[in-house]
């Protein structure tokens, strides 16, 4: 995979310290070219609209599809690092279970860092691009019935993150991860009736149907079907621009969901068949 700068690439990002510090460029270049064929074979992956991503520092926001096997980030950073190569690096805004252990090591070396603001924010301004998933499980688990909705379950804290560091909001909108199972239900009642929220801090227990093991309830673990995944990128938003500098977070909120519901149904009009695409 080449490294090579193209057209509307930014400087290389300032790296020097913090959490961001631990992203090894080479390493990320290997892991990309070993899980390339996965996106690219299993999953047919397209990202379009990368000619109108910004230079320097970025807040991508994005639904969020597929449960445990949720391949936005993979799909998104295999088309970005393609185009602009690895001078510039993806950050994913996770969950603490994801960096903690024997991997968490190579977790952080690929752009993985604890969600929270001064991450977010230390990672904006080095000039990376930061990938924010603001339904997180809520998201990823949505039923199949409304698998071409954008749901953050009224979480806003991501017009704040891009707002602090100063850089535009990108919207990213995905079809097809909802599809690789048959989505039931987030299980919300089900996690109280378990007591998840009081043990695990888990609000859902998402119920799903797939191959080879049929119901599952996050386990036994089912094989992803090989749905074409499509992804667009939409046209960056400058809240201060668009909004002044004293602006309203929900009203910003508000309208980043709207364009991205209005670009999810052009795609979802686009697809001919589940799976297939």
């Amino acid at each position: 995979m080449s490294t090579k700068k193209t057209d509307g690439e930014g400087d290389a990002a300032d790296l020097s310290g913090g959490e961001v510090a631990k992203w090894d460029p080479k390493l990320t270049e290997r892991v990309m070219g070993a899980i390339r064929p996965l996106t690219k074979l299993w999953h047919r992956s397209e990202v379009r609209g990368l000619d109108v991503f910004p230079a320097g520092g970025a807040l991508v926001v994005s639904n969020h599809s597929g449960g445990m096997f949720a391949m936005d980030v993979p799909v998104f950073a295999t088309g970005f690092y393609e185009r602009f190569g690895f001078d510039r690096p993806i950050f994913t805004l996770t969950f603490d279970l994801v960096l903690s252990g024997p991997t968490g090591a190579f977790f952080r070396k690929t752009g993985f860092i604890k969600a929270n603001h001064e991450n977010a924010d230390e990672a904006l301004r080095s000039g990376g691009v930061v990938v924010v998933f603001p339904g997180g499980d809520y998201d990823a688990y949505r039923p199949s019935t409304a698998r071409n909705t954008i749901d953050f379950d009224g979480r806003t804290g991501y017009v704040r993150a891009a707002l602090n560091a100063g850089v535009p909001i990108v919207p990213l909108v995905g079809i097809g991860g909802q599809e690789s199972q048959l989505y039931l239900t987030r299980g919300g009642e089900l996690a109280k009736l378990m007591r998840l929220d009081k043990l695990f801090r888990a609000k859902i227990m998402p119920l799903s149907f797939g191959f080879p093991f049929g119901l599952s309830a996050v386990l036994p673990v089912n094989v992803p079907l090989p749905t074409k995944i499509v992804q667009q990128v939409l046209e960056p938003i400058d809240i201060v621009a668009q909004f002044g500098a004293d602006p309203d977070v929900d009203e910003v909120d508000a309208h980043v969901r709207k364009v991205m519901q209005a670009a999810l149904d052009e795609l979802a009009a686009e697809r001919r068949l589940p799976v297939i695409g």
